[in-house]
């Protein structure tokens, strides 16, 4: 079973700082429908201009995946951390218990676009915790990079929920196809590009979520790239 979100159905907000469209329900932005997916609770696609960014905030028992389209994201958390997040890197932040942070762009003239994802972690009151890694185009060009994990497989970062994280920059013309196992859930989020997938078309902002299917095929009419979350 296949089921597409488009880009045009989320929601979206314009602040002027910021551009942001919601796949789930999130902030003034409520919809029963789409609230979450399995373990996947948050799925944003912001657009933050230059000099501007999120102050100091709060989250607490939540996984939260940030991937830097363009431009540059800096961090600075209540754990003592303080980075730049810049195109192919991603960074893990595991709220648990409590922590605060803020998000910047720290340009003068180009603004970033970034994806954050929140998923319910596999147990509340988790010690707080951060990590960063870049995963170098060569590594998913024409083919599925395990980003994020359950066990840190392959060099991924490290997530505590029953969840994998894919990533695949794909050629205009190139086809891609990846097992699934029929007892568990995939979402496909379309970064950049237009693509095929099980025979739905998705362009950049769609998604399509799977269930009891044994194989994805992907097919990308234009250079793509796409994320892939396989969860229980």
């Amino acid at each position: 079973m296949l089921t597409v979100r488009k880009s045009h159905e989320r929601g979206h907000v314009n602040h002027g700082w910021l551009d942001s469209y919601h796949t789930f329900s999130f902030a003034s932005y409520r919809d029963p429908k789409h609230v979450h997916f399995r373990a996947l609770r948050v799925m944003n696609e912001d657009v933050v201009q230059p000099g501007q960014g999120f102050g100091t905030h709060p989250h607490d028992n939540m996984e939260i995946v940030t991937y830097v389209l363009s431009g540059a994201l800096e961090h600075r958390d209540s754990m003592g951390n303080g980075e730049v997040l810049r195109p192919g890197e991603f960074q893990r932040m595991t709220a648990g218990t409590g922590i605060t942070h803020s998000e910047f762009n720290p340009s003068a003239d180009e603004p970033v676009h970034l994806y954050q994802i929140w998923l319910f972690p596999e147990r509340k009151g988790l010690e707080p915790s951060y990590e960063q890694k870049r995963f170098d185009e060569s590594e998913r060009h024409n083919r599925l990079r395990l980003v994020a994990s359950r066990d840190g497989a392959e060099g991924s970062l490290l997530i505590h929920a029953d969840a994998r994280i894919y990533l695949a920059s794909l050629d205009g013309h190139q086809q891609l196809r990846h097992p699934l196992n029929v007892e568990r859930h995939a979402w496909l989020q379309v970064l950049r590009g237009d693509i095929t997938v099980n025979g739905a078309v998705l362009t950049a902002g769609d998604a399509a979520a799977l269930s009891e299917e044994r194989e994805l095929t992907i097919t990308a009419h234009s250079n793509a790239e796409v994320m892939l979350f396989d969860l229980a």
